[in-house]
């Protein structure tokens, strides 16, 4: 509703563009006549003409989007002429040309007695008019359209045009019914509006290369404003949705402080060992307590896809209790918890638990349909997952972390939520009891806990208790403690030296890399990253080289091949291949915990790191 309120804001501002002038003719032309009879049925028809013309559009981008990965360059390059055509008056005119003809014949079949038009006269002139203006309202129509291409059109994508050809048919009629003084304040206005349409435009082009280049993903998703801005995060919060305020209790309730991911975005880190589990009886067993209403399931809308299940809507699932985890495939604490919601999952599905997965993208290959269909069902991963790339669903909830868990009740009301780990006890219970309310008494006497063996490998729970190394991201947008000598160089080719004796969770590169935002890549092979860590696990996200190519690489802890402390996707002998894009676990300690210096050589070009994680 807020985004269409601001639509209808922006279509009223309209009136002080050039985008304007070519249906002024139209419009005043209609100022000594009946306004009900005709400027009204005028202003009506051009309305309803531009929002239909525009999402017939939004559709066609959208199939095209969805026929294949080609599909988002397609959006782009719409981006892209949009862009150009506001930077560039005479490009726009040669774009239009076919709704401008249009637009004339109709405007002279529909002037073609010289009596005035009647009601059914000035509508076909508003269709007429609205044919003319459609594609000069650049703004809104290259990016509620670019938008329906990237990640599909839907009912509020019709929404959002209509409300911004009603804000400009309201602006025209308020010009109308006051004549001659509203005009000549337009006309002065004109100069400044042409400045901030070609403004507009090169802030397209901007976009357009920003997102082909993937910094989209390495910028705009840790700031959140993917299709919205600043001024329409405050607003929302003033307006009272659910208050997220208390984020810094909400991660300590978690059991761990939280690393922030940019202005908004934040990875709950939850330090949950065998204690949680250890309390999970003693939990169960109290009595329960009065879960507050914390407000309502968000519409499940603007996923690019559903694996598992056909798209899910919240009133389709009135009468469920519904569990919404966000997660994101590359996650270690969302991996850590997946085994817990994947026995949730399959304990109460028969009593009417729905668990869906919001898989929001941190890293910009995590935007790959393909992996994370591959993910999914390497994880064993059976229940509803919603991919939301565009970070619609994650908006919705006004969520902030990795992972977060939202608890449903059987009347679409949210009662509960979780963010990071631990805390399982507490949360299966929530489960149990939302049950219980919703007529399935018996989920109460379901035996809490993971069912079978526990968690294993990078799913196993951290050793929180002696981990002293943070979450350490390697693209420059947000890496710290970099220690190689003279720094990163900003996305070019440099030569590093990895440093001599590096402080506790220090770490540098050694060989030949480019460092980007959001990860560096080996240029040439036989290239180094060292780091001094302190804790029971260590984990990189990597990605294999040019066209999915193998790379190899070897291990050492403190110069020794790791033996007994190789990770899950290492050998004793230190060897490893990356040859997908994801979270590697490459130590796994068996015995007691201390400083150690870890190095991985890469044997071929073309890797891609992107963060080390531990636990």
């Amino acid at each position: 509703m807020l985004l269409a309120l601001l639509a209808y804001l922006g279509g009223a501002l309209t009136i002080l563009s050039p985008c304007i002038l070519p249906v002024l003719p139209f419009v005043f032309a209609r100022a000594d006549q009946p306004f009900v009879r005709s400027g009204l049925p005028l202003l009506a028809g051009m309305a309803l003409t531009f929002a239909g013309v525009a999402t017939l559009a939004a559709v066609g981008g959208g199939w095209a989007a969805q026929a294949n990965q080609a599909g988002r360059w397609v959006a782009l390059a719409l981006l892209a002429a949009c862009g150009a055509a506001l930077l560039l008056p005479r490009l726009a005119e040669h774009l239009t040309q076919p709704l401008v003809r249009a637009g004339n014949r109709l405007s002279a079949r529909a002037q073609r007695d010289d009596r005035p038009p009647g009601i059914g006269g000035s509508l076909l002139l508003g269709v007429a008019t609205g044919l003319l203006w459609a594609p000069c309202a650049g703004p809104i129509l290259g990016l509620v359209l670019t938008g329906a291409a990237l990640h599909g059109a839907s009912v509020g994508t019709t929404l959002l045009l209509a409300s911004y050809a009603a804000g400009a048919a309201t602006s025209l009629a308020v010009a109308l019914l006051l004549g001659g003084k509203v005009f000549a304040a337009m006309k002065r206005s004109l100069g400044a509006g042409e400045w901030i349409r070609r403004g507009i435009g090169a802030a397209m082009l901007a976009g357009v290369a920003a997102i082909a280049s993937g910094l989209d993903t390495g910028v705009l998703t840790r700031l959140s404003t993917v299709a919205t801005s600043g001024l329409e995060a405050r607003l929302l919060a003033v307006l009272g949705a659910r208050d997220r305020a208390a984020s810094a209790d909400h991660a300590a309730a978690a059991g761990g402080g939280a690393d922030v991911d940019g202005a908004s975005m934040m990875r709950a880190s939850a330090q949950a060992g065998a204690a949680g589990d250890a309390a999970m009886l003693r939990v169960a067993a109290q009595p329960a307590a009065a879960l507050p209403v914390e407000g309502m399931l968000p519409a499940l809308d603007g996923a690019v896809q559903w694996l598992n299940s056909p798209p899910l809507s919240a009133q389709a699932l009135r009468g469920k209790v519904v569990l919404v985890d966000f997660w994101t495939y590359s996650c270690i604490n969302c991996l850590r918890t997946l085994p817990y919601v994947k026995a949730w999952a399959h304990k109460y599905r028969d009593l009417g638990l729905v668990v869906i997965g919001v898989h929001a993208p941190e890293f910009a290959f995590e935007r790959d349909l393909g992996n994370v269909k591959k993910a999914v069902r390497e994880l064993g991963v059976d229940y509803p997952v919603a991919v939301d790339n565009d970070y619609a669903i994650w908006r919705a909830f006004g969520n902030e972390y990795w992972p977060a868990h939202y608890f449903v009740d059987a009347q679409g009301r949210i009662r509960h939520h979780h963010f990071g780990e631990g805390e399982y006890a507490q949360s299966e219970r929530v489960i149990q009891q939302l049950l219980a309310e919703a007529g399935h008494p018996q989920a109460t006497a379901v035996p809490p806990g993971l069912e079978g063996a526990p968690a294993q490998g990078v799913q196993a729970a951290a050793d929180g208790g002696d981990m002293r190394s943070p979450e350490t991201y390697v693209g420059y947008a947000r890496a710290d403690h970099f220690a190689s000598p003279g720094g990163a160089a900003r996305d070019r080719a440099q030569r590093y030296l990895a440093p001599a004796r590096p402080a506790l969770n220090q770490w540098g590169l050694e060989g030949d890399w480019s460092v980007g935002a959001e990860q560096a890549r080996l240029v040439q092979p036989d290239g180094r990253i060292v780091y001094r860590f302190h804790a029971r696990d260590l984990h990189l996200v990597l990605g294999p080289g040019p066209q999915g190519r193998p790379v190899r690489f070897r291990v050492r802890i403190d110069g020794m091949a790791p033996g007994a402390a190789h990770g899950a996707d290492v050998a004793a002998d230190g060897q490893g291949v990356v040859a997908a894009q994801r979270l590697y676990q490459l130590v796994r300690q068996q015995g007691p915990v201390a400083d150690h210096t870890f190095s991985i050589e890469f044997l071929d070009a073309g890797v891609e790191a992107y963060a080390f994680t531990f636990g």
